[in-house]
Parts: C-alpha cells; structure tokens; sequence
C-alpha cells in the first residue's frame, strides 16, 4: 500500500498529468498500457481529426488537395518533426515509407557514395530488421559486414566503434537505443569517431524519437531514420521518416527511383531525373492519409517540451528498476537495461525464465508489457500516457504471477 500511495502522490505532482486524459481510454480491458516503445495509444482528438481530413481535404479538395498542399506535406511534416524532436534544421527530414524501405535506401546511398569503400559496421544486438536489411544488401552490393558483439545488458560503446572503423568502413548503421536493453548510445561521439575514418553513419531513432532530446545538426550526423507509431502515436503501420544532411543530398543516389522523386514528377519524362533536396528520397506516391495522427502528436510533444519528457522517462525508469530490485529480484528476476540513467532510453528490460508464459498470463488481466526472446518482459513508459500507478500496478501484477508459480 505504501508503495501505492507513493506513486499517487508522483501522479499528482507530475507536470506531464494533464496529458494523460489526451489519450483515448482503452476501456476496462486495459488496466496498465506498458508498451508504449512498440505502439503508442492514440490521442482522442485522432479520429476527429481523421474524419475531417476524409471529409474537406480529400472528400471536398479531391485531386485539388496534391496542388493545394498534399506535394509538400511530407517535408512540412518532417520539418516541424526535425525541429521538435531531432534537433534539426528545415529541409532535411520528410516523412515517408516505411523504416526498412527507408533505411535501405540510405544504406544503399551510403555505399554509393563511396565506391571504394566496402564495410559496413553494424551490431547483432540490433533490431532483426536493420540486421536483415544490411544482409541483402551487403550481397547485392558485395559489402562486408563488420559485427559488434554488444552485451544483451549493454549496447555498443564509442570504444568498439573505434577498434572496428577504417580505410575500408563506408558506413555505420547503429540504434540510438538499443531494442532490447534500452542502452543509450553516444551518438555524438560515435559519429565523430567513424568521421575520423571517412565512414559516414546512419542513426536509426526508432526507440528515441519523442522520447529523449537530440541535436542531429549540432552532432553532425549523416543520415538518421525512424519509425512513427512508437512515442510518436502515429498507429499501426504509420510512415517512417528519413533525415539527409544538407551536406549529402545533392550526392544522394536513390536506389528506388520512382515517379515522385524525379525532377519533374508530372512532365512523365524519361529518363529519371532526380529532384532537388530532400525531395529525391521519394519513390512512389506518399501515404499522407496516414501521416495525419502525427499532426497533433508532433503538436503535443512541442507542447509537452521534449525535455520535461525525458526528465519523467527518467523518473518513470528508476522507479520500474527500483521496484523490480524489490519485489521482483527475490524470484530471480534479472536486469537486462542499464541502471545509468544517462545510459538508458525510455523502456526497462527484465528478465525471467518464466516470462514468456507470465507476458500471456498479464495481457489476459489487462496488463500490458511486451516480451522480448529469450525471457524477457520489456516495460515502455510512455511519458505522455504512463502514470506512476500504472506502472506500480504492473509490476505488482508480475510479482504476483511469479509468486503464483513459486
């Protein structure tokens, strides 16, 4: 109980509170969202704000609304994000594809980009997709793949960044924070030391955006990617968003080149010519039906301020470690996140050997996490729509269970 009232008395001294009643109520089903690093719940305001796009800008523009504004809306979009969450200037950032799409374009421009350079740096504790993703093209490029070996606990440090980069290093693909730790990586001075090298790098910021403060700009970051319907509420399947420093876009050969990136989309000429800026990184008609939810998401982090965001993600995680240390290390939990918090993004990972059976047991109550292979439960705090309850409430629900099995 006293750890109860504790987190009622957080609740109410949190600044970000008022947020909380944005978010659509999932109803009785859900007693304690945890997921919100794999798919944030939208905001209530997202259906209106859908139907009336249906209803003005397609329904009553039609085909007007590409003339209108839909043609420019994507690099609209990803500036007022660029500026908002990544720390970067006007006409580097456009929403569209998806991340894989979008990070093998980048890859494959990456490479091109220098022709005599034929590795690229990567770890194996990444997400499946940026590892499968480097695989194909590594064999139709016949790139080399170079390995880090990151602990599960961990993530890849500037130090075996370092031992690996060289003459023959075209580019470096890591994430920001790692998928399963949590780890935070040093981004600037990661960058900075494959820079000293001549490789370039590409960030993929699906678990920081919206979630914690960065400057891609003032890190002279080469190309960053990122996916939409985590921190940022924009749904299931939500375009992803590429950033292309304004240094490398007049190079940028895009692998996929198709009628929306050209020079001159509805002159139908041929052959392909490339547009100009960011504009080039299209291939085929953007999905600007889907990118509506981000609209007021983007709005409310701007609101919310990213740092005042970060600073209760801090809170949210210490206390998820603080609490699994006390009632959930007695049963042989384990912690897979680092216990830095200037090392730790937004989500906290523990382990269990009983955890893929126990993940089962708490969505049937309600209880929302997500499991990660081998064993374990990976808690997002989402820090616009998590409470200090919920997450009491969580973790006292996997004590029970495990108490349950002891």
């Amino acid at each position: 109980m006293t750890e109860r009232c504790s987190a009622r008395a957080l609740d109410a001294a949190d600044p970000l509170a008022p947020f909380r009643g944005r978010f659509l109520d999932p109803g009785p089903s859900v007693v304690a969202y945890l997921d919100g690093n794999s798919l944030g719940r939208p905001l209530a305001e997202t259906g209106a704000h859908l139907w009336s796009f249906v209803a003005r800008e397609w329904g009553d523009r039609l085909i007007r609304a590409w003339d209108e504004s839909w043609m420019d809306f994507p690099f609209r979009l990803g500036d007022r994000l660029g500026e908002v969450c990544l720390g970067a200037a006007a006409g580097q950032c456009v929403v569209a594809d998806s991340t894989s799409v979008l990070i093998y374009k980048l890859l494959r421009a990456a490479l091109a980009a220098a022709p005599e350079r034929d590795e690229i740096v990567m770890s194996r504790g990444d997400f499946p997709t940026d590892r499968y993703l480097a695989e194909g093209v590594a064999a139709e490029t016949g790139a080399r793949i170079v390995w880090l070996e990151p602990s599960m606990d961990g993530g890849v440090s500037v130090e075996s960044v370092a031992e690996v980069v060289g003459e023959r290093t075209a580019v470096v693909l890591l994430s920001h924070i790692a998928y399963r730790s949590g780890f935070l990586a040093d981004a600037p001075a990661i960058t900075a030391a494959a820079h000293a090298t001549g490789a370039r790098v590409i960030w993929d910021l699906c678990h920081s955006v919206g979630a914690v403060p960065m400057s891609l700009d003032a890190w002279e970051v080469d190309y960053a990617v990122g996916c939409t319907y985590k921190y940022l509420n924009g749904g299931p399947g939500a375009p992803a968003f590429a950033y292309v420093a304004a240094r490398h876009q007049d190079s940028f050969q895009q692998p996929l080149s198709g009628w929306m990136g050209a020079a001159d989309p509805f002159a139908m000429t041929s052959p392909y010519a490339p547009a100009a800026g960011m504009r080039r990184l299209l291939t085929g008609t953007p999905p600007i039906l889907a990118m509506q939810p981000l609209v007021e998401m983007v709005a409310m982090i701007a609101e919310a301020g990213i740092d005042a965001i970060r600073a209760k993600s801090v809170m949210l995680t210490e206390r998820a470690i603080e609490l699994s240390d006390e009632l959930l290390a007695p049963f042989g939990v384990r912690l897979s996140s680092p216990r830095d918090a200037a090392q730790r993004g937004g989500h906290v990972t523990i382990d269990h050997p009983a955890f893929e059976e126990v993940t089962l047991q708490l969505w049937e109550q309600g209880v929302i996490p997500d499991f990660r292979p081998p064993d374990g439960i990976r808690l997002g705090l989402s820090p616009l729509s998590t409470s200090f309850a919920e997450l009491d409430l969580g973790i006292e629900a996997i004590r029970e269970a495990l108490a349950a099995r002891a």
